[in-house]
């Protein structure tokens, strides 16, 4: 028996070794290292499988040219220096359809996936076994490697309603997501600050909602106005580009369209969506506004404000109408309908909301947003679409098949599980990267403190979920909300390393997660970021509290 338990602890102590020693994340399931190399030049030939590897041989081809200055040639077989690209073919579906298998050896580099995406997945672990320097002869190790990820949702949100981003830094968001193997972009379309989606029905929406007359300087309330007229937004052709850009990267895009609060914009665009159309917009408390201030107007400062949705038969053919514009351009199985911070006061003086709340029974104005949520998830639901919210969804009661976005902690996500809905974690202590990831940073940020060892610490699963309750947490998502965050030298900087981190959140077995052999890897990534050209934090030993 003492034989055997230490031949045991042996062997997982050579597979932390290996996981270790190749410097890939997130770690792998299972990583052995071989004896020998491969060395990839412009000699070397891809073979696919088949057409449908055509998103994964781009994507490789793109890499190598943009970082090395060459591409590969494609064709039917050969018998050694190539790199094989192929998909296993089921009866029945896998049951782990990311899975993939990387093995590498002297002759050549074969990948193969259990669907497609698993062998994108493959690919992105070859990418990070290439050398850090520009070189026309990338030797890389021989390893063999079985891999598949923990979590099937892995998420990462841009709010692009704060600060607008232009299409292609989008387009190098994604890139940035799928070298993560992240799969999701959560988009946050719509705030109080600006309508970032052309809805063809209701053009005023771009042409009013997408500018802002101003916005505050300095950190909440701010120290002034800048004055500048802020505009921004996405056409239909471009979204239809980006959902398209994200797909050939095995990322699905989910939407969010606010609602009823954080919809400023939209009321500025159709004063007729709130419940007094006639009242101007009051700015957030103690800061400056500019320009004109009669009137609704897109919100010039960061908060929570007063003017909501009101719950009228107006404002619902509105929003189905918006819906119906917005479900033609995501082909996503989700869209997330916000839900969070609404405030009621607009509702408590509202003779036609407290009408409403007796007419349907309601227990208050908590029971109302119930409602209203409950009445766009059942839109939704018919269009064969599912909806995710901010836990506040639970406020009222949950609507029947509402996926619930777990960020006020982890408390609304363990609530939902136990009432089995489907959860995604995203709590704004581990995963909100506008925070701060170090002790004097030297820029404005929104508050808080959130270094890379406590990102990397999270487990989506909490202790209190049972083993019928954990099934429900679908994965996790870290967040970017961009108040203070103007430009994408900056995003970048917040972004990095900590997204890095939470892909191993995301992917890796948590016996397979280890914080010292973790920035090791973490100290060639960087290399790799300056490789890539992104901008990032350096360090890693902030201190956890």
């Amino acid at each position: 028996m003492q034989r055997f338990l230490t031949i045991f602890l042996s062997c997982i102590l050579l597979q932390t070794r290996a996981q270790t020693s190749v410097s890939v994340i997130p770690a792998p399931v299972k990583a052995e290292i071989k004896t020998g190399s491969f060395t990839i030049t412009s000699q070397t030939v891809i073979v696919a499988d088949s057409n449908e590897e055509n998103a994964t041989v781009n994507f490789l081809n793109a890499y190598l040219q943009k970082y090395y200055g060459f591409s590969l040639r494609t064709v039917k077989q050969a018998a050694t220096n190539f790199i094989s690209i192929g998909t296993r073919t089921f009866i029945k579906a896998p049951d782990r359809p990311e899975r993939y298998t990387l093995v590498i050896s002297n002759k050549a580099v074969q990948i193969k996936g259990d669907s497609h995406g698993g062998s994108f997945y493959g690919l992105q672990t070859l990418l990070q076994l290439l050398p850090v320097q520009k070189s026309g002869s990338l030797k890389i190790p021989a390893v063999a490697i079985e891999d598949y990820p923990r979590f099937g949702y892995r998420g990462a949100m841009l709010d692009v309603s704060r600060h607008f981003f232009d299409v292609d830094f989008i387009k190098k968001y994604l890139d940035l997501l799928a070298l993560h193997k992240i799969n999701t972009f959560h988009w946050h379309l719509t705030d109080d600050q600006g309508w970032r989606i052309e809805i063809k029905k209701y053009p005023r929406l771009t042409e009013v909602g997408s500018c802002r007359n101003g916005t505050i300087t300095g950190r909440f309330p701010g120290k002034g106005n800048d004055g500048d007229k802020y505009c921004g937004y996405y056409t239909q052709d471009q979204i239809r580009e980006i959902v398209q850009y994200a797909a050939n990267r095995f990322i699905t895009v989910i939407p969010e369209i606010e609602l009823p609060g954080h919809s400023s914009a939209a009321i500025a665009a159709y004063p007729q969506l709130s419940c007094f159309p006639d009242e101007p917009t009051k700015p957030a408390k103690r800061t400056i506004w500019h320009g004109d201030s009669t009137g609704k107007n897109v919100q010039q400062a960061w908060g929570v404000f007063e003017d909501v949705y009101c719950p009228g038969e107006y404002t619902f053919n509105f929003l189905q109408d918006v819906l119906d514009e917005v479900i033609a351009l995501f082909p996503s199985k989700y869209i997330h309908i916000g839900g969070d911070e609404c405030p009621k006061e607009a509702w408590k003086r509202s003779a036609f909301c407290q009408n409403l709340i007796k007419e349907k029974n309601l227990k208050d104005e908590h029971g109302l947003q119930s409602y209203f949520v409950q009445r766009i998830e059942k839109y939704l639901n018919s269009k064969g679409k599912a909806m995710i919210g901010w836990d506040e969804i639970l406020e009222g009661g949950l609507a029947p098949n509402a996926t619930v976005m777990s960020w006020r902690g982890e408390k609304g996500g363990i609530e939902a599980a136990k009432q089995k809905h489907d959860v995604i974690m995203t709590p704004n202590s581990y995963l909100y990267l506008d925070h701060s990831q170090c002790k004097n940073e030297d820029s404005v940020v929104i508050g808080g403190y959130l270094p890379l060892q406590k990102v990397y610490s999270f487990n989506p699963v909490p202790n209190e979920l049972n083993a019928h309750e954990y099934h429900y947490i679908l994965g996790a998502q870290a967040n970017l909300w961009t108040e203070y965050i103007t430009n994408p030298a900056k995003a970048e900087y917040m972004l990095f390393p900590r997204l890095t981190a939470l892909s191993e959140v995301c992917w890796s077995p948590v016996q397979n997660k280890n914080w010292e052999g973790f920035k090791k890897r973490i100290a060639k990534q960087f290399k790799r970021y300056d490789l890539w050209g992104v901008h990032y934090y350096p360090k890693l030993d902030e201190p956890l509290k």
